[in-house]
C-alpha cells in the first residue's frame, strides 16, 4: 500500500510588528537592560547563599556545636538579605519592565498617529490629486466644446458669407449678362436702322440716278433743231420724275403755253400776207 504523507502543520505566521524607536523608548531599554543585569547578579548570590545556609544548617545539625549553629544561622541571614536583594531587583526588572511597555505603547501610539496621519494626507492629496485632474478634464472639455462651438460658428458665418458673396456675384454677374445683352440688343437695332437707312438711301440714289442715253438717231437735216431740243426736255423730265405730282401740275402750263404761241404764229403770218 502507498504511504500517505502526513500533513504538516504549519505555524501560525507572526504578525511584523513596526520598529518604534525613540529617545524615551531607547532609555527606557536600557534602564531595563541594567536592572535585569542586577537581577540576575541578586539571583545568582541568593542561590549561592542559600545554597551555602542549606550547607550550613546540615554541618550544624550533625556537629550540634554552638560555632556551627552560629555559622548556620549567618548563613541563613545572609541568603535571605540576598533573597531580599534578589526580590528587589526583580521588582525593578519588572518596574522597568512595565515603563519601557508604557514608554513602547506611547511611542507606538504616536507612530501609529503619524503614520495615520501621513496616511490620511496622502488620501487627501490622492483626492486633491483626483479632484485637480478631474476639474481640469472638465475644464479642458468645456474649452474644446467653447472651441468646437467658435469653429462651428465661424465655419457657419463663412458658409454664410460665402453664399452671400455667391448671391452678389451671381446677381452682379446676371446684372452685366442682362446690360450686356441690351447693350448688344440696342447695337443690333441700331446697326439693323442703319443697314435699314443706307438699304433707303441707296435705293433713292438709284432712283435719283439719270437713265442710259439711248443713241441718237441722225435725222434729216430739216430735222436738227427738233432733234437737239426733244433731249433736253427729256433730261427735265427725267430729273423732274421723283415729282411725280410736280410734274402732274406742270404739264397743263406746258399746253396752255402751246395754245397762247400759236394763235400768235398766226397773226404774224396774216399780217405777212
Amino acid at each position: 500500500m502507498a504511504k500517505v504523507k502526513a500533513k504538516t502543520k504549519r505555524s501560525p505566521v507572526a504578525k511584523k510588528t513596526a520598529k518604534v524607536s525613540s529617545p524615551a523608548l531607547e532609555k527606557a531599554q536600557a534602564a531595563l537592560a541594567k536592572v535585569e543585569k542586577e537581577s540576575a547578579a541578586a539571583a545568582k548570590v541568593a542561590a549561592a547563599a542559600k545554597k551555602k545556609a542549606a550547607a550550613a544548617t546540615k554541618a550544624a545539625a550533625k556537629a550540634k556545636t554552638a560555632a556551627a549553629k552560629k555559622t548556620a544561622a549567618a548563613a541563613k541571614a545572609a541568603a535571605k538579605k540576598a533573597s531580599a536583594k534578589a526580590a528587589s531587583t526583580a521588582a525593578k526588572v519588572r518596574t522597568a519592565a512595565a515603563r519601557m511597555k508604557a514608554v513602547e505603547a506611547v511611542a507606538k501610539a504616536a507612530a501609529k498617529k503619524a503614520a495615520d496621519e501621513a496616511k490620511a494626507q496622502a488620501t487627501l492629496d490622492k483626492a486633491v490629486k483626483a479632484f485637480t485632474a478631474n476639474f481640469k478634464k472638465k475644464q479642458a472639455k468645456a474649452a474644446a466644446t467653447k472651441a468646437a462651438k467658435a469653429a462651428k460658428k465661424a465655419a457657419a458665418k463663412a458658409k454664410a458669407d460665402a453664399k452671400k458673396a455667391a448671391a452678389k456675384a451671381k446677381a452682379e454677374a446676371k446684372k452685366l449678362a442682362a446690360k450686356k445683352k441690351l447693350a448688344e440688343k440696342k447695337a443690333a437695332a441700331k446697326a439693323k436702322a442703319a443697314a435699314k437707312k443706307a438699304a433707303a438711301k441707296a435705293k433713292a440714289a438709284k432712283k435719283k440716278a439719270p437713265a442710259k442715253k439711248a443713241p441718237a438717231k441722225k435725222a434729216p437735216a430739216k430735222k436738227k433743231v427738233a432733234a437737239k431740243k426733244a433731249p433736253a426736255k427729256k433730261k427735265v423730265a427725267a430729273k423732274k420724275a421723283p415729282a411725280k405730282k410736280a410734274a402732274a401740275k406742270k404739264a397743263p402750263a406746258k399746253k396752255k403755253v402751246a395754245a397762247k404761241k400759236a394763235p400768235a404764229k398766226k397773226k404774224a403770218v396774216a399780217k405777212k400776207r
